[in-house]
């Protein structure tokens, strides 16, 4: 069994030059292929219960998908709540076997924020599993606009949460569905020189592939969800499937159909994050 923690992955990518990514999942299809995606590069992989996944799936469901993968996995796997927005969303996650919580805070006011992360962060450290947080706030694509974080707020926020991974808004926006934007690395630089705990980001499916790489190997950047990029690549598989057959109606047929282009298009992101040779 390959199941770890967030901990277990980003610390190493911290010391080693690279980041893992944190894929966002939707169903079994795409779970299945992330995992076959980074069993084919040799790299650990992150799977993301997201909100849109958990209104979905139930959250103990989900926790037993992940767990299944990662059992039979030859590469270690991270079972992942991503945007938890509540004590109570967490505790479930946890009891339904998740390795990481995410809590994400950071509509509220910034002591708020910290008080709030690092209960989140002492239940799952309790329990032997880690927690991510987030300071700023990401946007979101045609809607609600980003707060950069503040570097001394970040500070704050680190040594008051004890979180094993910090998401930061850095320009990265969620939903995006090109790459023609870009991160602010003078701010990363900023953040990353008041501490040492490893940096997320999220939205990463907006950032270009060279600066992906670039910041997975210099930076403290340790983590990039990825989500629409994947999601893309998914939906257009799917409707090459649904398209080559009219007659076709089994929806298991179909969807075997997916899993091939969505782990080419997964292994491609994976190989954007690895440590330089």
């Amino acid at each position: 069994m390959t199941l770890v923690t967030l901990k277990d992955v980003v610390q190493p990518a911290l010391s080693g030059g690279y980041a893992v990514a944190g894929l966002v999942t939707l169903g079994w299809e795409d779970m299945r292929a992330y995992v076959a995606a980074a069993e084919a590069e040799n790299c650990p992989v992150i799977l993301q219960a997201g909100p849109g996944c958990r209104e979905h799936t139930p959250l103990p469901i989900l926790g037993k998908m992940f767990r299944h993968l990662a059992e039979a996995s030859s590469v270690p796997v991270v079972a992942h709540l991503d945007h938890g927005y509540t004590f109570e969303e967490c505790k479930e996650a946890l009891e339904s076997g998740f390795t990481s919580l995410m809590f994400d805070g950071s509509r509220k006011p910034l002591q708020q924020n910290i008080d709030e992360t690092a209960a989140i962060a002492e239940m799952a450290h309790a329990a032997g599993i880690s927690c991510e947080g987030e300071i700023g706030f990401v946007g979101y694509s045609g809607g609600e606009a980003n707060v950069g974080t503040d570097p001394e707020e970040a500070a704050k926020f680190a040594a008051e949460t004890g979180v094993d991974a910090m998401a930061i808004s850095v320009g990265n926006v969620h939903l995006q569905t090109d790459k023609d934007g870009g991160l602010d690395e003078p701010r990363i630089r900023a953040i990353e020189a008041v501490t040492d705990v490893p940096l997320v980001i999220h939205g990463g499916s907006g950032v270009p592939m060279a600066q992906r790489q670039l910041l997975a190997q210099t930076s403290h950047v340790c983590k990039f969800n990825i989500g629409t990029e994947l999601r893309m690549a998914f939906g257009a598989a799917l409707r090459t499937a649904v398209n080559s057959d009219p007659e076709r109606f089994d929806r298991v047929q179909i969807l075997k159909d997916t899993h091939d282009p969505l782990v080419a298009a997964t292994r491609a992101v994976l190989r954007g994050f690895t440590p330089a040779t």
